[in-house]
Formats: C-alpha cells, structure tokens, sequence
C-alpha cells in the first residue's frame, strides 16, 4: 500500500479547514497510508523584516529537512513548480508506483514559502494554480488532489 506523508509548515487551526482535511484523509485511508507531520512555525515579529524572513524560512527548511522520509520520493509545492491536470497527475502518481516507489512525501511550507535547500532536496515542484492560497488552506486542498488523482486511476465516479 502506498504511504503518503504530508509535511507542513504549521498546524492548521480552522475547523473548517480540519474538517476538510481529515474528510479526505478519510477517504483516502481504504487506497493508501497517510501520516502527517508538522513543522512549527518560526517565530518572527509582528512585521518582520526581510533578514527575519529569511531566517524563518532557513530555520523551517532545516526541519523540513530532518523530517523527510529517506526514501519517499519528495514533492514539494510552490508556485514555480510544475503544473499538471487531474488526469496528468493522476498518471504521474500511477507511474512512479509502477516504477517501484512506495512512499511520497509532499511538502507544503509555511507563510513564506520554502528554503531554496528543501526546493533542491525534492524530485519534483508542484504549482497547483497561478493563485496564491494561504499554506493553512493549501492542505485540504492538496489531499482533495490525492484523492482525485486516485479516484481517476480507480475509476470513481468522484472526478466527473
């Protein structure tokens, strides 16, 4: 069974956002292993200035880094990455299982992105839309896209 672990940058504190996320993770839980690991924010004043900024990220990169599986093929998302459909990244995902990976990790970072290291560490960079979404709403989110992407390849009526 395919083991997802989803890596944040903060931990969600809507309950709206929660719900979504663990609805999905629901769902998802008959196809595949989900763990979640959470990174703690870096503190930084209420305006930070930009050397604060980059220390946060640094400072949250070097976490991330400690915490990605050896072995998971890494995926992290930011606005420079590639861009897929649901259907092209459904094949994406088929493929690397196919190819004998058994583990992802996707990385989602905190308000201020994600450390040029953690960007260079991953097999691939995910954009998910030309728009800009807060990290907290980007992971239900990214598990709805898990859960399509496996829907299409199972061939549920979910993704119409």
């Amino acid at each position: 069974m395919l083991k997802i672990n989803v890596i944040t940058v903060g931990a969600l504190r809507e309950p709206y956002f929660i719900a979504a996320r663990d609805e999905y993770i629901k769902r998802l839980s008959p196809f595949c292993r989900i763990e979640r690991t959470e990174i703690p924010e870096a503190r930084t004043s209420s305006s930070p200035t930009a050397a604060e900024i980059t220390a946060a990220i640094a400072a949250e990169g070097r976490s991330i880094l400690r915490s990605l599986p050896q072995k998971a093929y890494k995926i992290a998302l930011c606005v420079e990455g590639r861009r897929f459909t649901s259907e092209v990244f459904a094949s994406y995902l088929e493929e690397l299982e196919v190819s004998g990976v058994s583990s992802i990790a996707f990385i989602i970072g905190g308000p201020w992105g994600l450390s040029q290291q953690v960007k260079s560490s991953c097999d691939l960079l995910l954009s998910v839309s030309d728009f800009t979404f807060t990290h907290r709403m980007m992971q239900p989110i990214l598990y709805e896209i898990i859960y399509r992407s496996i829907s299409i390849r199972k061939g549920s009526k979910y993704h119409k």
